[in-house]
């Protein structure tokens, strides 16, 4: 089989890969993507687009179901219809992954679907989805594979049929409860959904809080949301035992030597690199002790002119965070080994938001993270019920939080607790990259009444603590 040579081979279509291989190829460049299925890749397909389309849905079911306190009468109690939902989210994926690939052949890159593997430094060989086989060969490679839903080593677990997060988007009805196993962002979204059209969910979390990667004051305050609005929540737990019985019914035994039982389980307790069966050591590509593939600052591989980005590559699993991959590689590949000119991925300020009810902003270091740094730490908390467009609205739900530095008046991170805290977070992004005071941000005028105002009011003297 003869080797078709390329400018640039991307393995993986996800944010990272497919932004630089439409951008190369648009430059005159000779480019091949290859992609095992999912045209877009996972955001688009199976986790951040579908997810927070039927997240949506739900909180304008919540506040339908609160119409009259809205002044709004003749509603009957309105319920969510699952197969309408199904085909809300098909038809914001399918309009997106339609998009997607008139982009990548506009491009003139050659976009191929089929199953890669390495067989030797900078090849593979490609398995084609409609039959045949290609070999492939970069002077440059971008390894962009992403990663998979974690199913741990729990006995009895691979024989319960357990659902992940990709396969709870296709369901075509309802079970009556679940359990949710994982009290991350992925299950804590999940419960949070599910809760709200009609499911009774238990999530069992083995750490001693939600969202273990939070303060705990951040941690508990969801809990107490999720509690309030009718969720059980199991903390410090582990599963040492799934099984479903001819019924369906699944029964978890905990650590505790306690059972849980419900319709349905979901399993999310992390994602996983898809870096196995793909032949990477046949090229020279070191992977970590977890399965990631070995990247420096710049993203370079073990193997020279191999380059790695995205999930698999262990970037903060976030697509915005890939999409900066993609701009570290745009860079590096045109400086090649001219260290002056490179792009680093160190100190990289990345946002993320956890799309609950209320949702989480979060940027920068917590208050544990910046006290185990050194810093010394001045606090700002406030209940969202002081911010005036909240009353507006109608969501009071919440704490907004943030750790300053008491030496220089720096902003080191924020954890924004509340109705619309995914849109203001990036205020407070856009003040640390600028090197602000806390002073300048509670001195900004800004417009009235929204709820970036509120960070007026969080850095006064009324909510500082000394």
């Amino acid at each position: 089989m003869d080797v078709e040579e390329f400018d640039l081979l991307v393995v993986g279509g996800g944010k990272a890969g497919k932004s630089l291989a439409m951008d190369m190829a648009r430059a005159g460049r000779t480019v091949a993507m290859v992609e095992r299925a999912m045209i877009g890749g996972t955001c688009i397909n199976v986790a951040c687009i579908p997810t927070k389309t039927i997240i949506n849905s739900g909180r304008m079911l919540k506040n339908a179901r609160r119409a009259t306190e809205f002044g709004i009468t003749g509603v009957e109690y309105p319920r969510m219809d699952i197969d309408l939902l199904r085909h809300r989210k098909e038809d914001v994926v399918g309009t997106m992954v339609n998009g997607q690939l008139a982009s990548f052949t506009g491009s003139g890159m050659d976009f191929i679907l089929g199953e890669a593997k390495f067989v030797a430094s900078r090849t593979v060989e490609v398995t084609l989805n409609d039959g045949g086989t290609r070999l492939l060969r970069g002077s440059d490679v971008v390894v962009n594979l992403g990663t998979e839903p974690l199913l741990p080593d729990i006995e009895g677990l691979a024989d319960s049929n357990v659902q992940t997060s990709n396969t709870l988007l296709e369901l075509e009805s309802l079970p009556e409860s679940i359990i949710v196993l994982g009290g991350g962002y992925v299950g804590c979204e999940f419960a949070d959904f599910l809760n709200t059209i009609g499911v009774s969910v238990t999530v069992i979390q083995q750490g001693d809080q939600l969202l273990a990667r939070e303060d705990a004051d951040v941690g508990s305050a969801i809990e107490k949301a999720f509690t309030e609005a009718g969720i059980t929540v199991r903390l410090g737990n582990s599963a040492e035992h799934i099984s479903r019985a001819a019924d369906g019914m699944v029964t978890v035994t905990l650590s505790s030597g306690e059972t849980v039982t419900a319709a349905d389980i979901l399993v999310a307790v992390g994602r996983a690199p898809v870096t196995t069966g793909v032949g990477l050591e046949q090229a020279g590509i070191r992977l970590t002790d977890r399965g990631f593939i070995e990247v420096d600052q710049h993203l370079r591989t073990s193997a020279e002119h191999v380059w790695a980005a995205g999930d698999a590559a262990g970037t903060p699993q976030f697509t915005h965070a890939s999409y900066d991959d993609y701009r570290v590689l745009k860079t590096n590949l045109a400086a090649q080994d001219d260290q002056a000119k490179m792009r680093s991925t160190a100190g990289r300020l990345i946002p993320y938001c956890v799309f609950t009810t209320p949702e989480l902003g979060r940027v920068g270091l917590s208050e544990a993270q910046a006290l185990d740094a050194g810093y010394a730490v001045r606090l700002a908390r406030m209940p969202v019920s002081a911010i005036p467009r909240a009353r507006t609205v109608g969501h009071l739900e919440g704490m907004w939080k943030a750790v300053i530095d008491r030496d220089t008046n720096a902003i080191l991170g924020v954890a924004l607790l509340g109705t619309e805290a995914s849109e203001a977070i990036a205020v407070v992004q856009m003040a640390m990259l600028a090197g602000m005071e806390y002073t300048a941000v509670r001195d900004a005028i800004i417009t009235h009444p929204t709820i970036a105002e509120g960070l007026n009011l969080l850095f006064t003297a009324a909510w500082l603590e000394e």
